[in-house]
């Protein structure tokens, strides 16, 4: 948000006394066209807000792929200033490179004058460097608004220039910065009072006249209307549109005679969205009728036993004609007027089993499990994304908790702060039903969240269901609750079916199956926090087990990958192995059990035809130049093994070393990073995982803290090598084996028994038997003995299902899902 520029024109005269990196710069510029700033003058600057809108397309620009522009706001620590981001860096902004909280080197930029308006013009940064250490900027700051912004001398009067809108004029307002359902900006108006004036409802008309009055001229008589469901906001705009706010909320609005749709457009969407809540009370004047949309989605109000009249809706303009909206206020609301009590359908856990596929519910619960932000595309909209959730809510009458598949429902800051140990409601949830998975709930158009310190008010609050889940919250024990709570992570939802199913129509739900050079081009085009779900077929040639998934260090909110110094005292490395595998054990007890494993499996691979130091060894991660260590690997004797050697274990199949001379390419994206796996919830910890939890935000603020939450602690995971079917091309993925019946991955999971052989297990996802241990120390490591039957996978024709998603900057996790043999696949 802004601050008042009220002293605007005294800032400016007098202006602060440091030396200003970016004061100097917006000097040089106004006697060159183009900067370009060499390594002893670009000084690093802080990113504070990364904007988005939408595109206006120039003559110069015809050209130009994508639909939105950024607007990029620097500082020095002495000034702020609003940059326009110039396009071809916006896929640093798609890649969540540049970032708020970190710091950027501008190495070229331009002065831009807006040629049809005078006294407007901004700096447009053309060539920049992201720095991939924390902010050194910013530790400085203790607030961003009290920073002067810097306007170009002769600008100072510009509005635009000091005003929370785009640079580019014709664009009047920002979009949220990951979606375009969030409101976002400060146009968007909520909190206003009530109206306070006194009402004539002598002369209204109910909503069961309008279907009548629809195609006759008439002079339209007030409405006086209750909010009994909400929708989310649309955003409609595109190239070529001139509707400076083009926005769209579709309410259900009754009185005593009925309900029917109201549709809230444009410039009123800002003004009015967020202060009409379900429950707000209407009087409408100068609105305007038109036939109905059909296609489009609409709340289940068969509970509300009112005549529903579908044929027309009620139209709220700007303009042609101006409509004139009163929110009563609640205390003027009187019983005469006969207006309904709005009604609920609160579904408990143990009734959801009763219900059908696709209808829809009210649910209230207590977080458990809450899931990372992620981003998929629309289907008709190739740059529009929505973001969504996963999250786990307990009412006390089942043993299985709500699996909850959340999209945003502009309600960003509910959305953003949903974490563990809240009280959650949603409503308007439909049921999906899945073969060889727990029914789920999938939020709707109209589905509405609201978490602990958001019901207040809210008409839910005296039903009955609702009374009684907080008298059920009132005997549960928080330290016992804790300790069944996640968040973040990899989530996957529902679980791949038992069969992989290919149509020829193309119309199953299976994740589509795609060539390896497909996927190379998914991942190359992957935005931050997009997440795909891709099959490959193909024959899986080598697999290495490692205990340690690749860790952090903080640099503000970059990630740098850590392997193991292979160089590093023993002491040291040891210790890494116990962090991740402690017990009630001595460490040379676990030493010597892990040699002993190690010797159990080796000696089984070894009785194979093929040599054992191409099957089976101990890997050292020491860099790129020991990149064949894998395929010619010394035969070691347990005994002499450094501990850091005995952190990584694999298997190869025997043509393996003369197939992958012949690949033209391997995609060497994998393991498994500390994003992928889920944390325990703490109330110390909250800001820090609801901060990791979440996208990056718009805005920087000191609360977004530079601190990262420990690393998570990891059984093992197991890196696979796949060969495409035509032997052209392979991929590395991870696979992340459920060991725990506390993850929340084991949610629904059907827990068939198998005898956790390599194949088996990437079929199953899961080691059986789950460990009932609560601490994720305890669990057993999958290694040796799944690794010794890795040699059914030799020449077995497989399709591996992947998740895909882009976890910011240069990391990209690829974990297998599921793998099918052939046997497993069906085609129609």
């Amino acid at each position: 948000m802004m601050e008042d520029n009220s002293s605007w024109s005294s800032v400016m005269v007098t202006g602060p006394s440091q030396v200003s990196f970016l004061q100097r710069t917006l000097e040089r510029l106004s006697t060159t066209q183009c900067l370009k700033l060499g390594p002893d003058e670009s000084v690093p600057v802080a990113v504070v807000a990364v904007q988005r809108y939408l595109s206006e397309r120039t003559e110069g620009q015809q050209g130009q792929l994508d639909s939105y522009s950024y607007d990029v706001t620097v500082t020095d620590g002495v000034w702020r200033a609003k940059c326009f981001l110039h396009h071809s860096l916006n896929h640093l902004v798609h890649k969540n490179t540049l970032r708020t909280g970190s710091d950027v080197s501008i190495t070229q930029c331009s002065f831009v004058y807006n040629e049809r308006r005078l006294g407007h013009g901004y700096i447009c940064i053309e060539q920049l460097r992201c720095a991939a250490e924390r902010s050194a900027v910013l530790p400085r700051i203790s607030a961003v608004g009290p920073l002067p912004m810097l306007v170009k001398h002769g600008m100072e009067r510009s509005s635009v220039l000091q005003s929370d809108v785009p640079l580019q004029l014709s664009r009047k307002h920002y979009l949220s910065l990951w979606n375009n359902d969030d409101p976002e900006g400060d146009i968007w108006t909520s909190g206003t009072p009530s109206s306070e004036t006194v009402l004539d409802v002598s002369k209204i008309t109910l909503l069961s006249s309008l279907e009548s009055s629809f195609r006759i001229s008439w002079k339209p008589l007030p409405l006086l209307v209750k909010i009994i469901h909400k929708s989310r906001l649309r955003y409609y705009g595109k190239f070529g549109l001139k509707i400076d706010y083009p926005y769209q909320a579709y309410f259900e609005v009754a009185d005593q005679s009925g309900t029917m749709s109201l549709v809230l457009w444009n410039e009123l969407c800002p003004e009015f969205y967020q202060r009409l809540n379900v429950g707000t009370v209407l009087y409408l004047q100068n609105y305007s009728l038109k036939q109905s949309y059909s296609n489009r989605s609409r709340p289940q109000m068969d509970h509300h036993r009112m005549k529903n009249f579908n044929s027309v809706e009620i139209c709220l303009n700007p303009r042609n004609p101006a409509s004139v909206i009163t929110v009563v206020s609640p205390k003027n609301v009187t019983p005469q007027w006969g207006l309904p009590e709005v009604s609920y359908q609160f579904t408990t856990r143990s009734e959801l089993e009763k219900l059908a596929n696709n209808s829809a519910c009210d649910i209230i619960g207590l977080v458990t499990f809450v899931g990372r932000v992620e981003r998929v595309k629309s289907k008709g909209n190739k740059e529009k994304y929505w973001t969504y959730r996963w999250v786990h809510a307990v009412d006390g009458t089942s043993n299985h908790p709500f699996i909850l598949e959340l999209f945003s429902s502009s309600q960003a800051e509910i959305f953003s702060h949903i974490c563990p140990m809240t009280y959650l409601v949603c409503t308007q949830m439909r049921v999906c039903r899945v073969e060889g998975s727990l029914p789920y709930l999938t939020s709707s158009c109209e589905t509405e969240m609201f978490i602990t310190g958001y019901h207040k008010g809210q008409p839910y609050v005296s039903d009955p269901r609702v009374k009684g889940f907080i008298q059920w919250t009132k005997t549960l024990k928080d330290n016992i609750i804790l300790q069944k709570t996640a968040v973040g992570g990899h989530y996957n939802y529902p679980h791949a079916p038992q069969l992989f199913t290919q149509s020829t129509a193309d119309t199953s739900d299976q994740a589509p199956l795609v060539s390896v050079a497909d996927l190379k081009r998914e991942l190359e085009t992957l935005q931050y926090r997009e997440h795909k779900k891709l099959a490959i077929q193909g024959q899986i040639t080598a697999v290495e087990y490692t205990k340690s998934p690749k860790t952090s260090e903080s640099r503000g909110t970059e990630e740098k990958e850590v392997a193991p110094d292979p160089h590093s005292h023993p002491a040291t490395a040891e210790q890494t192995v116990v962090d991740s595998l402690a017990s009630d054990e001595s460490s040379t007890h676990r030493s010597k059990r892990r040699i002993q494993m190690n010797e159990a499996a080796q000696t089984s691979l070894n009785r194979g035809s093929t040599p054992p130091k191409r099957r089976f060894g101990h890997r050292t991660k020491t860099g790129e130049d020991q990149e064949e260590t894998l395929f010619a690997l010394e035969e070691v004797q347990p005994e002499e093994q450094s501990p850091s050697q005995a952190d990584s274990l694999s298997w190869v199949s025997s043509s393996w070393w003369k197939q992958r001379r012949e690949v033209s390419e391997h995609l060497r994206r994998a393991g498994l990073h500390q994003d992928s796996i889920s944390r325990r919830f703490t109330f110390d910890e909250k800001n820090e995982l609801l901060q990791w939890s979440n996208p990056q935000p718009t805005r920087w603020t000191p609360e977004q803290t530079a601190d990262t939450i420990p690393p998570a602690l990891c059984p093992g995971f197991f890196q696979l090598t796949i060969l495409g079917i035509n032997k052209q091309m392979a991929v590395d993925a991870a696979f992340f084996p459920i060991v725990r019946s506390d993850d929340p991955r084991a949610v629904g999971l059907p827990l068939d028994p198998h005898d956790n052989t390599m194949l088996s297990c990437l079929s199953s996802g899961f080691l059986f038997p789950l460990s009932d241990s609560a601490n994720q120390t305890e669990a057993a490591p999958p290694e040796p003995e799944v690794l010794v039957t890795a040699n059914e996978l030799e020449d077995t024709h497989v399709v591996c299902v992947l998740d895909l998603c882009h976890l910011g900057g240069e990391e990209v996790e690829i974990l297998i899902n599921k793998v099918y043999k052939l046997t497993d696949v069906s085609l129609h």
